[in-house]
């Protein structure tokens, strides 16, 4: 069932590239605020936003955006105008400055004229590049050039912001700077963040949603996942050093050896290598860690 007050709503979501299956039958439902969606590598966090922002189409299920079933082309041109939109390989013009940029989609968005000029500058100074808004994008640094693709897709000040590892480039300040900037956007609106760096989302979000291979692996508060973390044991309670071998060896002493005419000992059997525990770092790693474990044994004992 959607809940009225749901920005993003979707059921069954199946998204396939060729043999691959992306999304696997995903339901979501997400309101107002920070939503971190996390997920390692190929686990299909890309897929689904590039289906919330409309520039892919999924192979099945249902998905209803800011009250509009995006199914037909004048709900899904309607939405568009009120969602903001960072892709992970963002495309610009070098030749345009940071204004003409900005402004440039702000017109793609249908924003009135009177207004557009006032937030190109506001989403520019909002990513600290107020200095450089005449600035050709091309005397940019890499850093610069994804804050430019953070302000073109606040410009609209959108009720749906979607970006896909926005914090890729930036430096420890300006990450800083970018999660108070979500957290801004966040109390009007529905922000969802697409990365893999756990970090960003204990700093900035307070939602956070993880996939794995195309499935919902979680879906609570960052408080939640933390307790679980808390709750993990940590590499050296088992033995167990990071990548799952053991720190004790499998045989002790000074091997025996062979008399004349003796044959040689049977090796002795190998010892069972015991479950890799979550690795050190923070809480909320850990409890990322436990999940994505938990997941995945569920879904090979669902197969057997």
């Amino acid at each position: 069932m959607t809940h009225i007050d749901s920005t993003v709503a979707v059921s069954g979501l199946t998204v396939r590239h060729r043999r691959t299956t992306a999304l696997d039958g995903l339901g979501l439902e997400l309101g107002p605020g920070v939503h971190g969606l996390l997920g390692p590598n190929g686990a299909g966090k890309t897929s689904l936003i590039r289906v919330l922002a409309t520039v892919a189409a999924p192979t099945g299920g249902r998905v209803r955006l800011l009250g509009r079933d995006i199914a037909g082309h004048r709900e899904r041109a309607e939405v568009r105008r009120r969602l903001g939109y960072l892709p992970q390989e963002f495309g610009h013009y070098p030749g345009f400055t940071v204004r003409e940029f900005v402004a440039y989609v702000a017109w793609l968005k249908e924003m009135p004229a009177a207004r557009a000029a006032a937030a190109v500058e506001r989403a520019v100074e909002r990513v600290g590049l107020a200095d450089r808004i005449d600035a050709r994008i091309r005397t940019l640094s890499g850093g610069m050039v994804r804050r430019v693709g953070i302000a073109q897709a606040i410009v609209n000040e959108p009720e749906l912001l979607l970006l896909d590892e926005p914090t890729a480039g930036l430096d420890p300040e300006q990450r800083v700077e970018f999660r108070a900037l979500l957290r801004d956007v966040g109390t009007a609106s529905t922000v969802i963040v697409s990365t893999h760096l756990v970090e960003d989302v204990a700093a900035a979000c307070t939602e956070v949603t993880l996939i794995e291979s195309g499935r919902l692996a979680f879906r609570g508060t960052t408080a939640e996942l933390t307790a679980i973390g808390k709750d993990s044991p940590a590499d050296d309670d088992d033995g167990t050093r990071p990548g799952g071998t053991s720190a004790t060896p499998a045989t002790s002493g000074t091997p025996a050896t062979p008399g004349d005419g003796e044959p040689p000992a049977a090796p002795a059997p190998p010892r069972p290598r015991p479950a890799p525990a979550p690795p050190h770092g923070s809480a909320i790693e850990r409890g990322y860690t436990t999940v994505l474990r938990a997941h995945r044994a569920a879904v090979a004992g669902g197969r057997r």
